[in-house]
């Protein structure tokens, strides 16, 4: 059973909108941290949102003033609603979450949407 399942991604134009949703299969109180990752064919990682336990998400410069993470605790979800689309947002974006199980602090991982954005 996955821990984090993502969804919500497709193919949209350059300057479109898509909205993915990253459900967890426990209470978003009991996580440490969330992020929103991405990874583009023949790069690195990267890191596009990080959310606190508690205080305000951090973006990456690149996607300030488009992206937006939001939470609705009572489905254990999290979003990462993305306007403004560019060709280099293109990437299989993953959502992570940290927390505490019997061993100690353990990061899980989705299984990662696709985000196609075309010019």
């Amino acid at each position: 059973q996955r821990q984090l399942v993502e969804s919500g991604g497709g193919l949209v134009q350059a300057g479109g909108s898509l909205r993915l949703s990253c459900a967890v299969s426990r209470s978003l109180f009991s996580i440490k941290h969330m992020g929103w990752y991405r990874q583009a064919p023949g790069k690195q990682r990267e890191l596009v949102a990080f959310i606190p336990k508690t205080g305000s998400t951090n973006y990456t410069d690149s996607v300030k003033g488009r992206f937006t993470v939001s939470r609705d605790n009572a489905q254990n979800t999290v979003y990462l609603q993305m306007n403004s689309l560019k060709p280099e947002d293109t990437a299989v974006y993953h959502c992570n979450a940290r927390w505490t199980t019997a061993w100690g602090d353990r990061d899980f991982w989705g299984q990662g949407t696709q985000v196609t954005v075309s010019s």
